[in-house]
């Protein structure tokens, strides 16, 4: 697993004592705390969650438990944290690039405002995307080759999206831009339905995230041809990426944080960054998530912060530049 520039304040996070909490709730915690999953259960977010919060109780010293708030592109438990529970650090949300940089883009009248209602607490993964192909209706092995091919299509390329912005769908949106491709996204309810249309060749090209590319590509159903990030994936060393392939500063990924509502008090938003880094120190933990194409990550509030602001400053210029809008 590559090594992240947030891993080092995880580390030193985690080796530090969880700050003492002094404020009108003296003892905190002193209960159950609950973590807002904007998604159903059984998916990767809830896995994540799963994995990270028995260690997480342990460091705080009381359980965390999972609550699942599911819909509207994460908008329900969104929601839910900013507005409804109380900022006493008896609630976090386990939010992704939708949650937090898209929504405010794709939507006029959005429910949160994820920048005044919700406090960064720390970034807590990145997951590896690559651009692959169903060869049997592209035979193509680079971006080059699919520019071109795109250009013979005079309706454009059909493309896979699990649904109106997600990580695959803006990826894609964001390589047509910037190579003038014509990709024309075909748009499914999840990302099982949209695989499948891939495998079967109704679709004929999507971003996809590694844990789930990798039985298909080795397979030989699916070929990558390209790795999606800043960097190449670990596991794929001799994929090039597309900022390799030509399109200079391309690098997209997925990625996740907690929040807390704003409000919330300060040494509680660094308990619960805290509790998470030591959670991550462990080999097993690591292991686990890896292993399921999740690359554990940490930060300080204020890293996610700068993160978050500028991930809704690009996928702003995104959404309007290609006119994308909500279902």
């Amino acid at each position: 697993m590559r090594t992240r520039t947030f891993l080092a304040a995880a580390i030193a996070a985690a080796l530090a004592p969880l700050p003492a909490i002094s404020f009108a709730q003296a003892g905190w915690p002193n209960q159950p705390i609950r973590l807002v999953v904007p998604y159903p259960a059984g998916g990767g977010t809830d896995f994540f969650a799963r994995v990270v919060a028995p260690g997480m109780g342990e460091a705080l010293g009381q359980p965390i438990v999972i609550e699942n708030k599911p819909g509207a592109s994460g908008i329900i438990g969104a929601t839910a944290v900013a507005k409804q529970y109380p900022a006493d650090g008896y609630t976090f949300l386990l939010g992704d690039m939708t949650t937090y940089a898209v929504n405010p883009s794709m939507f006029e009248k959005l429910s949160y405002d994820p920048q005044k209602d919700l406090a960064p607490v720390t970034l807590t993964a990145k997951f590896d995307f690559m651009l692959v192909v169903n060869p049997n209706v592209l035979p193509v092995n680079n971006v080059n080759e699919l520019v071109a091919a795109a250009a013979k299509v005079p309706a454009g390329l059909n493309y896979g999206s699990p649904s109106v912005g997600t990580t695959h769908h803006l990826a894609t949106e964001l390589l047509a831009k910037d190579t003038g491709a014509n990709l024309v996204a075909i748009t499914y309810k999840g990302g099982g339905p949209a695989v499948q249309d891939l495998l079967g060749g109704q679709v004929g090209l999507m971003f996809l995230d590694r844990a789930t590319a990798k039985p298909h590509v080795e397979s030989g159903k699916l070929r990558p041809i390209a790795a999606a990030g800043a960097t190449r994936i670990a596991a794929y060393p001799n994929l090039p990426t597309v900022a390799e392939q030509g399109l200079k500063g391309f690098a997209v990924e997925g990625w996740q944080g907690f929040t807390v509502r704003a409000g919330t008090p300060e040494p509680v938003i660094k308990a619960l960054a805290a509790a998470y880094a030591k959670t991550i120190a462990s080999p097993e933990i690591r292991r686990k998530l890896s292993e399921a194409g999740i690359d554990a990550v940490a930060s300080t509030p204020e890293q996610f912060t700068t993160y978050m602001q500028a991930e809704t400053v690009r996928w702003r210029t995104v959404i309007k530049e290609r006119g994308i809008k909500a279902e």
